[in-house]
């Protein structure tokens, strides 16, 4: 009995030695499916605004295929018709953006960043002296970043997909924001729960 339990004990040493290393090995597997699990969340839902038709589309991915999920009624800035072009303009912008973080404290109860600028304004604006290149080159790295990009340019910012009702009075949309994209309380409360940062938007005339 005494020549067998140093042996039992080896074995047992060298078996939790393999387990410890196949662990270690297995993590960063574990970490890039972690990774795609992230990404496919952001990817599971896009939002499509359409201002002709005051519409706020969101689609859902499921099982690889894409469907709408529901319609919202919108409000947009007080300047509707054309993208917009520089602070103070009051137009809703144009263009593939993306939502940049959640504002739980909203002066219009609930609201989602919008990634405004994006590299396309940033170029626009460059060309017509409106930024300079330092704030151009901030503005591409943060949106290939994913990040939010500078608000504080001659370009504008502070864009949000937030609360505060559309506007509807005697049957009509009437357009009060000062750019952004505004909804009923109850309905920028769904959006906000539902969707994560980073999700897609895409807001087309």
């Amino acid at each position: 009995m005494n020549t067998l339990y140093p042996n039992t004990i080896f074995v047992s040493l060298v078996f939790a030695s393999l387990m410890i290393i196949a662990t270690i090995r297995s993590s960063p597997a574990q970490e890039r499916n972690l990774t795609r699990q992230g990404d496919a969340t952001e990817e599971r839902y896009r939002i499509l605004v359409k201002k002709g038709e005051r519409k706020l589309y969101l689609y859902v991915r499921e099982n690889g295929k894409e469907r709408l999920a529901k319609t919202y009624q919108i409000s947009l800035g007080n300047n509707p018709t054309g993208s917009k072009h520089r602070q103070g303009d009051g137009a809703t912008p144009e263009g593939d953006y993306y939502v940049t973080h959640k504002n739980g404290r909203s002066k219009f109860y609930l609201s989602l960043g919008v990634s405004y600028p994006n590299i396309a304004d940033a170029d626009k604006g460059l060309k017509e002296g409106l930024i300079t290149q330092a704030q151009h080159q901030a503005i591409v790295g943060a949106v290939r970043a994913g990040t939010k990009p500078p608000q504080n340019t001659r370009l504008g910012g502070d864009i949000f997909i937030h609360g505060g009702g559309n506007g509807k009075l005697f049957g009509s949309i009437q357009d009060w924001t000062l750019g952004c994209v505004a909804l009923e309380n109850e309905e920028i409360k769904e959006l906000f729960n539902m969707i994560p940062v980073k999700t897609p938007v895409k807001i087309i005339p």
